[in-house]
């Protein structure tokens, strides 16, 4: 006989009953506002907090929208178009009216336990939403999908098994939110030394074209449409990473790449300049630069990544960063020893920053790694048929 898991202790033999979202929770209209009215409206520090799609919100005054609109219960937000997903809030705030929210007016069932069920269920919405033209879904799909309540015999017992939950879920959220809080400092202090270490007085250094510092391989790299290429391990680079991975490779060594996107070298919401080892393929998006020390490949890829490339983003229904114009930008040229000082402080907050193998990012991805797996330990109730 195998012994019970975490939920069978939890409940304790208690039954559980599942019950319409619509019959749980109260759901909650938003207010009519444009972008542009959020934007207008906005102000940093503002008590009310309007949410969009996505990550996009705004902060506005009490007697900047209706007080009807205004929810001021602990609420779970449904993003319902583009990127579906649930967010927990328990702030004044309102949000688009093609949204809706929900929160509880019942003193046996807890918000956030409802919250973290609708978390673990993100997929099925998202699954739904995906079969849209524009990613989307309706009222009825969340009303009608079904909520697990414990106990439900005895109010008193069930909110405790719901809060029980919580408090496990919840200490892993916080982990979460503190690590990524200390992530976001170490961000700000890396771009403030990387800033400093990268300016220079006049006359402090040479400044020389990129051309004299790398050799550029772009007449090396080679295109090859989806249908024929040929599945392997060997990655295949385009303009802001891996593309795909291929059977075949083009170069084989220590590269830094360009991006020659002019998007998004204005946009910067993807890699503009980053280093690559081994066997590689590289297609006509990124341009190809290879030095004669990590030291020097570092130092660009780090100076590259500083500066506003605007000036030399050439073409209009295509703007594009051009090999001429990437050979042109004006490089500082310290002495080797110091770019091996700058490179080697630079890397140190690299690491902690962004790597998925050391530092703030991994530790951040074992905590929500550790949130999934209880939360999945926890609220995995048996659902009898019929249930959406």
């Amino acid at each position: 006989m195998s012994k019970p898991g975490f939920l069978e202790k939890l409940l304790d033999g208690a039954s559980v009953e599942w019950k319409p979202l619509k019959q749980v929770l109260v759901r909650t209209k938003g207010t009519k506002i444009t972008a542009g009215q959020m934007r207008a409206l906005h102000k940093e520090g503002a008590p009310i907090k309007i949410f969009a799609g996505g990550k996009t919100f705004a902060c506005v005054n009490l007697d900047d929208i209706p007080q009807k609109h205004i929810n001021r219960e602990p609420s779970i937000i449904v993003k319902s178009r583009g990127i579906i997903e649930f967010e927990y809030y328990d702030q004044p705030f309102s949000h688009k009216n093609e949204m809706w929210s929900y929160h509880s007016q019942r003193d046996h069932i807890s918000i956030k336990y409802v919250y973290h069920f609708l978390k673990l269920n993100e997929p099925y919405f998202q699954g739904i939403g995906s079969k849209m033209q524009m990613p989307q879904i309706s009222t009825p799909i969340t009303d009608d999908f079904g909520i697990p309540i414990p106990c439900p015999d005895d109010p008193e017992k069930s909110l405790a098994i719901q809060a029980e939950i919580v408090r496990i879920l919840d200490t892993f959220t916080k982990l979460t939110a503190e690590l990524t809080a200390e992530l976001k400092a170490r961000k700000q202090q890396y771009n403030h030394y990387r800033d400093q270490l990268l300016s220079f007085e006049e006359g402090e250094v040479e400044w020389i074209p990129l051309e004299k510092l790398a050799e550029n391989l772009d007449s090396k790299r080679k295109p090859i449409t989806s249908s024929l290429r040929e599945p392997g391990e060997i990655p295949y680079y385009g303009a802001s990473g891996v593309v795909d991975y291929v059977k075949d490779y083009l170069f084989d060594g220590d590269y830094l790449l360009v991006s020659e996107d002019g998007a998004n070298l204005l946009a910067r919401s993807t890699p503009i300049a980053f280093s690559i080892s081994g066997k590689t393929w590289v297609n006509n998006h990124a341009h190809i630069l290879e030095f004669e020390t990590y030291a020097e490949r570092r130092f660009v890829e780090y100076y590259l990544n500083s500066i506003d490339l605007t000036p030399y983003i050439s073409g209009a229904a295509q703007p594009k960063l051009n090999k001429k114009n990437l050979n042109s930008i004006l490089i500082p040229n310290p002495s080797l020893d110091e770019k091996k000082r700058i490179v080697t402080i630079l890397d140190t907050f690299d690491k902690l920053t962004t790597s998925l193998s050391e530092g703030l990012p991994r530790e951040i991805k074992l905590r929500q790694q550790q949130y999934e797996y209880y939360r999945d330990l926890l609220l995995s109730f048996p659902k009898p048929e019929g249930v959406a």
